[in-house]
């Protein structure tokens, strides 16, 4: 089993740097391919509220201890707080429900998931909320990020979160969050890959000592099922000849080296795969090294082309709402 190095963060947590992403697993198979991530060895979970699986992937974390594979002390379990609870008087509410789902008793580091905050939505009418109110109606809440970060903090004095952090937030936001935050965000995760590199935010991040993960490592492959027309116009990463070349150099799968490009510059990442052998190789990817030359060569890909953004949730005309 490959040795995971972890990462400081200034939470005083350890976190491992190659995790699981649990976007889009499907709710029929989360406890299996949970289950099978942890026999593989991976130990941090990134989920979320908007992904609609926490239930089933908590059975899956439940089986693995049950069998004694692992102890939950030995997890990183992350989790999010979707826009609908941003107004400070549901935050609380709605990690306890999100903690049952998993069968857990705290989160090991819990993230606002976007700085955008839309009208409540009682999970007992629609769980997950999504982005609309109704229909195509989007209603934005007017909870600032500033209520909202302090509800935040106030869940690590209640222990049911060691660390807070926060993700698709950029530079302007972050500035101003660091003027009032008492507990500085431990984490940033982004969408990071070599179609946008965004060095500014990441040096940012360092300067701040606030550690960032990356999504969507591998590029528009993600995407391609919203029918994006600027996903679908560049050449995927996963079959790019840049990342192919770097591969067969070092006798490595595109993934590896994908995700080696952003370990190896001092970034978390979180992958996931159905599949047992890709996990394992996912996994596998920390233990080898880039030269500086791959990493240029890499980076040099980059065209500032972001795939997760409002516009591929909703109606156009319902943007003027986040600007």
């Amino acid at each position: 089993m490959v040795q995971v190095p972890n990462l400081k963060l200034n939470s005083g947590a350890e976190m491992p740097q190659v995790g699981f992403g649990l976007w889009k697993v499907g709710n029929d198979i989360a406890p299996d391919v949970v289950y099978n991530a942890i026999k593989a060895g991976y130990r941090l979970f990134d989920g979320a509220c908007d992904y609609g699986n926490e239930v089933e992937c908590g059975q899956g974390v439940a089986r693995a201890i049950k069998e004694g594979i692992v102890k939950r002390e030995e997890l990183f379990i992350v989790s999010k707080l979707w826009n609908s609870f941003h107004d400070k008087e549901r935050v609380e509410p709605i990690v306890k429900k999100q903690l049952a789902d998993w069968g857990v008793d705290y989160f090991d580091l819990y993230l606002i998931h976007f700085p955008v905050a839309t009208e409540y939505v009682d999970p007992s009418v629609r769980y997950p909320p999504g982005w609309q109110y109704e229909g195509d109606e989007i209603r934005p809440s007017k909870a600032t990020i500033q209520e909202t970060w302090t509800a935040m903090e106030g869940l690590v004095e209640k222990g049911l979160a060691k660390s807070i952090g926060i993700s698709n937030f950029q530079a302007q936001l972050i500035y101003d969050m660091l003027r009032y935050a008492k507990i500085k965000p431990a984490t940033l995760q982004i969408e990071h890959h070599p179609y946008l590199v965004q060095n500014e935010l990441l040096r940012l991040a360092k300067n701040e000592g606030i550690t960032v993960t990356a999504y969507s490592s591998f590029g528009p492959a993600s995407f391609e099922e919203f029918n994006m027309e600027h996903a679908n116009k560049v050449k995927p990463l996963l079959s790019h000849d840049v990342i192919a070349e770097i591969a067969k150099k070092h006798g490595k799968t595109n993934a590896q080296v994908l995700l080696r490009w952003a370990t190896q510059r001092g970034l978390a990442v979180i992958p996931k795969s159905t599949k047992v052998e890709y996990m394992q190789s996912n996994l596998e990817s920390i233990a080898f090294d880039l030269s500086d030359d791959d990493i240029k060569k890499i980076s040099a890909l980059d065209i500032n082309t972001r795939f997760n953004q409002p516009s591929n949730y909703f109606p156009t005309e319902a943007l003027w709402i986040f600007g």
